[in-house]
């Protein structure tokens, strides 16, 4: 299998040295009819097949693809035009006027190209979208883990200025029957009970029985 594929790949690196070899001489031929003779002639062809390259890397790669498309078409229309015109459509010995002003244009149209094929803006990746907030029902400003205030206390019954001598007198008939039963004084958290009382009034009557 993988020398299967090592021969296919050799007989696509060899149809494309023929056909890069063919365009190249086509179009050095067409240069040099055209006027542009010597070194000149030779650098026309590479001219066109750096273009095309750098047309196709940025169609691979790049993300202004209008662009490269557009130039990788010039380039091509110039290498097919090179073959079919020196394929015996064209007299190379009088070849004609606006053929030469394309000719003699085309360095200017390539430097063009390839500099805005080399350093023209590619497409920045997306920057990642913030996550949207889930909605609590809540106000934006309420913070859910924040405490809530406590409640103020309630204030305390005021302690009446002075006790009754009947419920001072059931108090310490109260305290005499727990003192019997126990034999300790009673406390007052016992006698606001026996009494149902008030707290702040079963400790004024508290004062009482001492």
């Amino acid at each position: 299998m993988a020398r299967l594929t090592a021969v296919r790949a050799d007989a696509v690196l060899v149809q494309a040295a023929i056909a890069g070899a063919l365009s190249f001489a086509h179009l050095h031929d067409l240069a040099a009819a055209a006027g542009q003779d010597g070194w000149k002639a030779w650098a026309y062809p590479v001219s066109v097949d750096l273009l095309l390259v750098a047309a196709w890397h940025r169609l691979r790669t790049g993300g202004a693809k209008a662009s490269a498309w557009c130039w990788f078409l010039v380039a091509l229309v110039a290498s097919l035009g090179a073959n079919v015109a020196t394929a015996g459509l064209l007299d190379l010995n009088d070849v004609p006027a606006w053929l030469r002003i394309l000719v003699a244009g085309w360095p200017a149209v390539a430097f063009l190209g390839g500099t805005l094929l080399a350093h023209g803006t590619r497409a920045l990746p997306e920057a990642p979208k913030a996550p949207e907030a889930e909605t609590t029902g809540r106000p934006e400003t309420e913070d859910p883990a924040a405490p809530t205030a406590p409640e103020p206390p309630t204030a305390p019954a005021p302690v009446p200025a002075s006790v009754p001598p009947a419920l001072v007198a059931l108090a310490r008939k109260v305290a005499d029957e727990h003192r019997t039963r126990t034999g300790t004084a009673i406390d007052t958290s016992t006698l606001r009970a026996r009494l149902g009382v008030p707290m702040p009034l079963a400790e004024a009557i508290a004062t009482h029985l001492t």
